[in-house]
């Protein structure tokens, strides 16, 4: 880490306003960076609420277009921000805010999980948390009125889409659901809540789960009536999500191909390491034996919990003293399992001054009782160190040269889950997945990675069927992931439900790591005898959160 404090420039001055702007403008976003004074807020969600955010988009690119930069470090602020400002805007003119309903990251989910983030130690936060949970109804008003536009503009979301929220929304409001649940466990570290604020969170949390109802309501009465039949959105505006989550444009078709070939190669890989652990077996026979074996399961989450922390710890520990510089605050990362049952694994990154540590979070479906260890160890590395929690953390901490904007809000999907997949298969070589079973268990994850290309570009871009007979639905979609993962069908429906809703997100990951790869290569071949792997990642990691054309840029040329 550089010792030495930049001197900021006026193109870091319009790139932490727009952290400023961004935190005003979406209280929920604020509240995941750390920036706790809009916490008693929500995101104003509405069609005058999009227009002010995409004012401020243009407004700030043309402050950052006029602006000269200095260093090279200026250099890469100014063509990713402008970079990411131009696609905001391209978003909002194609009416995606319009249609915004997906199972994963759509305002359904995201007002409720930003409670999940929110500070509980004292009395004085839970007063914060009821002045939140009363702003519910009118976020979700908002929202609503968004959708309805839509509905008249002839922009509207899938059908499949907008039943499943439906019924996860159910979920949320349930007796035993995440509001009840939340309002009746409230408690400060110390001593317990006045016997009027208690009431007050009680009547808020009520009202949010009835906003949250009459969401469901206007869903099904409204929304799904006029719902899209198809789940494609169509080449064009697949091609502006696949840049959103890349920060990179690709070519779709040829990726498309690469992607047939690169699951070729997993399964391949993965019938190999079959044979080592069962001799003669299949790939399904040698998954099928572990499965049986008592000594690679956990049951339950509190074990679930405790073997993902004693897991992540020890890598940090080790890895800190051999392959990575880990400042002391990066060494902390809490693996959490998360109030809700929709089956995904996230992690959420620390807050400024790190008071909030990077979490690992499991979401485990209802039902489900027992975990491999053998298929969920790269999932520790992928999420944590030398994972998610290394490269975000490190952006977090790296005050010295980088602006608020790349060490909090910059970046794409692609850089972020593409490190990560690299880092996985760093962590094969670097031996620590030297058990044939967990070697076999990365590969489960890359082989699904890789199978996301294929159908993820085949269903919105309708391309012909790897077998040939007609193009790419949800059905055979699910059925092509089925033969593709070996994951409980509760995870693998949710999966491919989340590739229906969230265009070009889920290719991310496998052609983030392709990228990434590729511009390592470059990096040592402009080295040569010179190259250092370790020098490379840590330069890498210590430009922050970059689109992967700008990691490119910045890395491998002049």
């Amino acid at each position: 880490m550089t010792e030495s404090q930049r001197t900021p420039t006026p193109i870091d001055t319009i790139a932490d306003a727009w952290v400023d702007t961004v935190a005003e403008l979406s209280p929920g976003l604020a509240t995941y960076i750390g920036r706790f004074e809009h916490n008693g807020r929500l995101d104003d969600l509405s069609p005058a609420g999009a227009e002010r955010t995409v004012a401020a988009a243009r407004d700030t690119l043309t402050r950052l277009e006029a602006a000269q930069p200095i260093d090279d470090v200026d250099r890469v602020t100014q063509a990713d921000l402008a970079g990411d400002l131009r696609l905001q805007i391209e978003l909002h003119e194609a009416g995606a805010h319009l249609r915004d309903v997906n199972v994963i990251a759509s305002p359904a989910q995201d007002i409720r999980s930003t409670f999940d983030l929110m500070p509980t130690d004292t009395v004085e936060d839970w007063s914060v948390i009821s002045t939140r949970l009363a702003a519910v109804p009118g976020a979700l008003a908002g929202y609503i009125q968004t959708l309805r536009q839509g509905i008249a503009e002839g922009t509207v979301p899938a059908r499949r889409q907008v039943a499943e929220v439906a019924t996860q929304i159910g979920r949320y409001t349930a007796d035993a659901g995440f509001f009840a649940v939340f309002a009746g466990d409230a408690a400060p570290s110390e001593g317990a809540l006045p016997a009027s604020l208690a009431r007050e969170l009680a009547d808020n949390a009520n009202a949010a789960r009835v906003a949250y109802d009459d969401l469901a309501g206007f869903f099904t009465s409204e929304l799904l009536p006029a719902a899209g039949d198809t789940d494609a959105v169509g080449r064009e505006l697949y091609a502006l999500h696949s840049r959103r989550f890349l920060g990179a444009t690709i070519d779709l078709d040829e990726t498309y191909e690469w992607g047939l070939e690169e699951l070729a190669r997993m399964v391949a890989e993965q019938e190999s390491v079959a044979n080592e652990i069962l001799p003669g077996s299949s790939v399904e026979e040698a998954v099928a034996f572990l499965e049986q074996d008592a000594s690679r399961k956990l049951h339950g989450t509190e074990a679930l919990q405790r073997w993902m922390q004693e897991t992540s710890d020890r890598a940090v520990a080790e890895l800190g003293r051999s392959h990575f510089d880990i400042p002391e605050p990066i060494r902390t990362l809490e693996c959490m399992i998360a109030p809700t049952n929709e089956g995904g694994i996230y992690y959420t990154g620390p807050t400024d001054d790190f008071s909030r540590p990077g979490r690992m979070w499991w979401s485990v479906p209802e039902g489900v009782d027992s975990f491999d260890t053998w298929r969920e160890l790269t999932t520790v590395y992928h999420e944590g160190v030398p994972g998610h929690h290394l490269q975000i953390a490190q952006s977090v901490y790296n005050r010295a040269e980088l602006n608020s904007w790349r060490r909090l809000l910059a970046g794409s999907s692609g850089h972020a889950e593409g490190w990560a997949l690299y880092a996985e298969r760093l962590m094969e070589q670097l031996g620590y997945l030297d058990d044939p079973a967990d070697r076999l268990g990365m590969l489960d994850g890359q082989r699904m990675r890789a199978a996301r290309v294929v159908l993820d570009i085949g269903v919105h871009l309708g391309k012909v069927r790897p077998d040939g007979e007609g193009a790419w639905d949800a059905e055979y979609a699910l059925a092509f992931m089925q033969r593709n993962v070996n994951m409980p069908d509760e995870f693998v429906r949710f999966e491919v439900n989340r590739y229906l809703g969230w265009p070009g997100q889920a290719p991310s990951y496998k052609v983030g790591q392709r990228i990434w790869e590729q511009i390592r290569d470059e990096y040592a071949a402009r080295q040569g005898s010179a190259f250092d792997i370790k020098a490379f990642h840590m330069t890498a990691l210590r430009l922050g959160g970059v689109g992967l054309d700008t990691l490119r840029m910045a890395l491998t040329q002049d």
